[in-house]
């Protein structure tokens, strides 16, 4: 579909409003080891909560349940009830993009699907971001959905794989096509699942506090379906997210401002602009925390999110481990590793990159010396990726193809006082090709950030951002952009050891 500039800037207003509450979920990241207080205003006894740190306490005055106990300790799984809510949501969103989106792709008619059925699967050219920003969350909506009715990662995926190829045969009148489905069912479940347990997190000890109104609130904004299904009671007897001790978590929400410090605007008509942003992040699972288990898909994983003034949402990443195990060396090294599975959106004000890929990696943490910790992550693998223009100079600009990708994160912790956090995430001589053009692109997203604790959760920060990106395509003169940045944060990041794991 081409939507109108008017839509896009809806849309991310949409996202970064969604995106903003999220930020709840660093409210929620629990302490380690949990407190007594916590454990004690539950109703059920400690071995109880142990198994389920996560679920939503029981009011004074519990609501009807089955009578039968087999049925009441059942979790709650229904595939039917997924499948009906997926097709629900995709007749109620074409009904609203045939009412208010122009040019109307969306008259769908028994033609048209007869049409589609016949098909060839395509590469088409809808704005960036509706295709690398929209579809995935589109996508995690349909995850959610089915991940709220029981099902598990993997059935959730493939539900959002069989929503997305109905929607792209049945929900549109263009062709169907094949890059939306691959961002629609593997970046929307890379994306959904990292939202699911957020939502867990809100509901758990996130916005709110004590207020349950506050905290379903900020629950249905991370994650619509869940939300939804939660409300309607389907939810409430879902499967444990894991057995054992909770994760731990570090969870951090930046606000403040940067000025450009370099730029090379390439082939692009926009402008370097001061910015003012918020930015978030929540790590999830990280390795050595005793009792806890990797042994199901994004037990471990990292959210991040940034959103400004300049250009919307500037980035959103979620990266999880699907398969792995842990390690040790010594007394002083815990780490995991395995395959991760990712979704990436960067949309610095000169250029886009989005890539959904699959990468082998680790984390770990070394105890370094008694007050010294260093954590890190580093992972190689490929992507289906998407580089594109921010207003172009010439068509052209525009690509997919797979394409190598790494990423490499090393933080230095000293005390509860002082972190450094370096990290690269680089995109490379994938030789990113479109059926008209050829060519080759690589970018490379680099930060640098000094936190100092000032007094309880509240920090500050020094930052530096670099978006680099090269490429070579034909009757395109320009063969770089850039544009780097420094800023100061106010940096709100509850718990303790600035995220080191005691064991």
């Amino acid at each position: 579909m081409n939507a109108p500039a008017n839509e896009f800037r809806l849309k991310r207003a949409v996202q970064a409003l969604l995106l903003a509450l999220a930020a709840g979920a660093a409210q929620a990241a629990p302490d380690l080891p949990p407190t007594a207080p916590e454990q004690a205003t539950a109703p059920a006894p400690a071995a109880v909560q142990d198994q389920n740190p996560l679920r939503e306490p029981a009011p004074a005055a519990a609501p009807t349940r089955p009578s039968s106990p087999l049925a009441a300790d059942r979790p709650y799984k229904s595939y039917g009830a997924a499948a009906l809510e997926i097709l629900g949501f995709q007749v109620l969103l074409n009904r609203v993009d045939h009412a208010f989106v122009t040019p109307d792709d969306y008259r769908v008619s028994v033609g048209s699907i007869r049409r589609n059925l016949h098909s060839s699967w395509v590469e088409d050219r809808d704005p960036f971001e509706i295709n690398q920003m929209g579809h995935p969350y589109q996508g995690s909506v349909y995850f959610n959905l089915a991940r709220s009715n029981g099902l598990s990662f993997w059935e959730s995926l493939g539900y959002a794989f069989a929503g997305s190829a109905v929607w792209e045969i049945a929900g549109e009148t263009t062709p169907p096509s094949r890059n939306d489905q691959i961002t629609t069912s593997f970046g929307g479940s890379f994306l959904g699942e990292s939202l699911y347990r957020m939502a867990n997190l809100v509901l758990d000890r996130g916005i709110g506090g004590n207020r349950p109104l506050l905290r379903e609130a900020g629950a249905v904004a991370v994650s619509p379906g869940f939300g939804y299904n939660r409300q309607s009671g389907r939810g409430w007897r879902a499967a444990d997210l894991w057995a054992g001790a909770p994760p731990a978590t570090l969870g951090r929400l930046q606000l403040g401002a940067s000025n450009p410090s370099s730029s090379n605007v390439g082939p692009s008509l926009a402008s370097k602009q001061r910015e003012v942003a918020a930015d978030f992040s929540l790590e999830y699972g990280l390795p050595g925390q005793p009792g806890y288990t990797w042994r199901k898909p994004f037990d471990y994983f990292r959210f991040s999110a940034r959103v400004s003034n300049a250009n919307g949402l500037e980035s959103l990443s979620s990266r999880g481990m699907l398969f792995g195990a842990p390690y040790e060396g010594g007394r002083n090294l815990r780490g995991i590793a395995g395959l991760y599975g990712s979704y990436d959106y960067l949309s610095p004000q000169l250029f886009r990159i989005a890539s959904t890929g699959l990468s082998l990696g680790s984390n770990a943490q070394w105890w370094l010396a008694p007050e010294l910790v260093m954590q890190g992550h580093a992972s190689a693998g490929v992507g289906y990726t998407a580089t594109g223009t921010i207003r172009a100079m010439s068509s052209g600009q525009y690509h997919y193809g797979f394409a190598p990708q790494t990423v490499f994160m090393l933080r230095l912790i000293y005390g509860d006082r002082i972190a450094l956090d370096l990290g690269s995430r680089a995109f490379f001589d994938g030789k990113i090709t479109s059926p008209d053009t050829g060519g080759s692109d690589r970018v490379l997203r680099g930060d640098a950030s000094l936190s100092y604790r000032i007094a309880g959760p509240h920090a500050i920060a020094l930052k530096y951002i670099t978006s680099r990106r090269s490429f070579s395509f034909p009757n395109v003169v320009e063969r770089q952009q850039r544009y780097d940045s420094v800023g100061l944060y106010y940096s709100y990041q509850p718990g303790k050891g600035m995220g080191v794991v005691d064991w």
